[in-house]
C-alpha cells in the first residue's frame, strides 16, 4: 500500500512538473512535487526521535522557562540549544489545537492520530525555510553551462538534488527529525555569503548554533573565511565555490547513536547530505565525482535507520531514483569532460547493490541472525566509511591542489 502511495505521489509531481513547467515555473514545480512526496510519507514508521520531540513540547509548553533544562520525567531531556526550545514553544501553541494530551509531561510515549499529524506538517512546514534557501542559492549560480533543455541547466540541476534530496526525505519524513529547517538556516547564510552579504550570513550562522550546537565545529571556517574576505580585505572580493567550501567541513548526519557503531563516526559528519559540497557539484566535473561518491554513500550508510519491512522498498525505490538522476543528469552537464569516475571509483560504488542485498536479503536467513546480528550493521559502516574517507580525501586534494582564488578566472 505504501508503495502504491509513493508512486501515484511520483506520477502526481511528474505532473505538476509538467505542468509547472510549462508555465517557465520550474522551482515552484519541483518544490511542488516533493512537498506531494513528504505528505504521502505521512503515515510511515517514525524512530524515538517522535517522542523526543513529543515531550519537548509538552516541557515547553506547560513548565516555566527555569525548567525547561531541569526536567526529568522522561529520558529524553531536552539538551538543545534555546533558540530550538523556543521552536518547540512557539509549535506547542499550534499543538494544542490538534491534541491538548500531548503537551502534557506525564504523557510518556504518547502518540494518537492527530499528534502524528501535527509532528509531520510541522517538519513539512518548516521545510518552506530550506525551499526559499535552496532558492537563494540557486541565484548564486552561474549558467555558463546552460544547455538548450531545461533539465540540463545547473540551476534546475542544483534545485533538484536539493529540494528531492533522499538523505533529508528519509530522515526528516520517516525516522522523524527537522534537519531541513537547520539545513535551510546553514543554506541561506551560505547564499548571504555568495551575494557579498557578510553580515546576514554571519548573523544566519550565529542564529543556527543557537539552535543547534554541533554546528560549532563549522565556527573556525566560518572565521577565517570572513577575516580572510571581509575584516582583512580593503577591496572584499565576492566569494567564490572554490575559495569557501573547500574550507568547510560537511555538516553532521543524522545517525543516532542507537546505531552504537564506532565507524558510524566518520559516516556522522559526512554522510547526510553534503549541502554544501552541492553547490560545487554543478561547477567543476571533478567536484561532482566527489559530491556522487559522497552522497551515494553517504545515503546508504542511512538505511540502517528504516529497519522495518514495509519502508525497505521505498527506502530503496526513493534511493534508487535519486541516484540514477544525480550520476545522469551530472553526466549530461559534464559530457564534453572526462568521465566522472575512475574504474576503481565505479566499482566500489557498484558493490552497494550485492552489500545491500546480503544485508537485507541473506543474512536474516543464516544461522549467524541470532548469533551476530550485528553484522549488517558492521559490513554497512565499513563499507561507507571507506567511501566516505576516499571522498574527503579526494576533495582535499583538489582543495590543496587548485590554483588560488585570487589566480583564477571569475566564475
Amino acid at each position: 500500500m505504501r508503495m502504491k502511495l509513493v508512486g501515484v505521489g511520483g506520477a502526481t509531481a511528474m505532473a505538476a512538473l509538467r505542468v509547472a513547467t510549462g508555465a517557465g515555473n520550474w522551482f515552484s514545480a519541483l518544490a511542488l512535487g516533493v512537498t506531494l512526496l513528504k505528505c504521502l510519507l505521512i503515515p510511515t514508521y517514525h524512530s524515538t526521535d517522535f517522542e523526543v520531540h513529543r515531550n519537548w513540547l509538552a516541557i515547553t509548553h506547560s513548565l516555566p522557562i527555569s525548567q525547561w533544562y531541569y526536567e526529568a520525567t522522561s529520558e529524553w531531556t531536552l539538551d538543545y540549544p534555546p533558540f530550538f526550545a523556543w521552536f518547540e514553544y512557539a509549535l506547542s501553541h499550534v499543538a494544542k489545537y490538534f491534541d491538548q494530551e500531548m503537551l502534557n509531561v506525564h504523557n510518556l510515549n504518547y502518540s494518537s492520530s492527530r499528534t502524528l499529524l501535527f509532528q509531520r506538517f510541522s517538519v513539512i512546514f518548516t521545510d518552506a525555510l530550506f525551499v526559499y534557501a535552496v532558492y537563494e542559492c540557486c541565484k548564486c549560480i552561474e549558467g555558463k553551462k546552460a544547455g538548450k533543455e531545461l533539465t540540463e541547466k545547473p540551476k534546475f540541476i542544483l534545485s533538484a538534488l536539493l529540494l528531492w534530496n533522499f538523505g533529508l526525505l528519509i530522515v526528516d519524513h520517516i525516522h522523524f527529525q527537522y534537519n531541513g529547517f537547520l539545513s535551510g538556516l546553514m543554506l541561506l547564510s551560505i547564499a548571504r555569503l555568495f551575494q557579498k552579504r557578510h553580515m546576514e550570513g554571519a548573523f544566519l550562522f550565529a542564529v543556527l548554533l543557537h539552535f543547534k550546537h554541533i554546528y560549532l565545529y563549522v565556527a573556525p571556517a566560518y572565521g577565517i573565511y570572513l577575516l580572510r574576505s571581509y575584516c582583512f580585505t580593503a577591496n572584499k572580493p565576492e566569494p567564490t565555490a572554490s575559495s569557501l567550501f573547500p574550507t568547510l567541513p560537511f555538516q553532521e548526519g543524522p545517525l543516532p547513536c542507537i546505531l552504537g557503531s564506532k565507524l558510524l563516526g566518520i559516516v556522522q559528519c559526512f554522510g547526510q547530505s553534503a549541502v554544501r559540497h552541492r553547490l560545487l557539484s554543478v561547477g567543476k566535473a571533478g567536484d561532482a565525482s566527489i559530491f556522487l561518491i559522497l552522497t551515494t554513500t553517504g545515503h546508504y550508510s542511512l538505511f540502517p535507520l528504516l529497519f522495518t519491512a514495509p519502508e525497505l522498498p521505498i527506502k530503496i525505490l526513493l534511493m534508487l531514483l535519486f541516484t540514477i538522476y544525480s550520476i545522469s543528469s551530472l553526466k549530461t552537464l559534464f559530457r564534453k569532460e572526462k568521465p566522472l569516475f575512475n574504474w576503481m571509483e565505479t566499482f566500489y560504488l557498484l558493490g552497494l547493490g550485492p552489500l545491500e542485498v546480503f544485508c537485507e536479503f541473506v543474512f536474516p536467513f543464516t544461522s549467524w541472525k541470532l548469533k551476530y546480528p550485528f553484522i549488517p550493521l558492521l559490513l554497512t559502516s565499513v563499507y561507507c566509511a571507506v567511501g566516505i574517507t576516499y571522498a574527503w580525501f579526494k576533495l582535499y586534494v583538489s582543495a590543496l591542489s587548485d590554483p588560488p582564488v585570487g589566480k583564477t578566472k571569475k566564475q
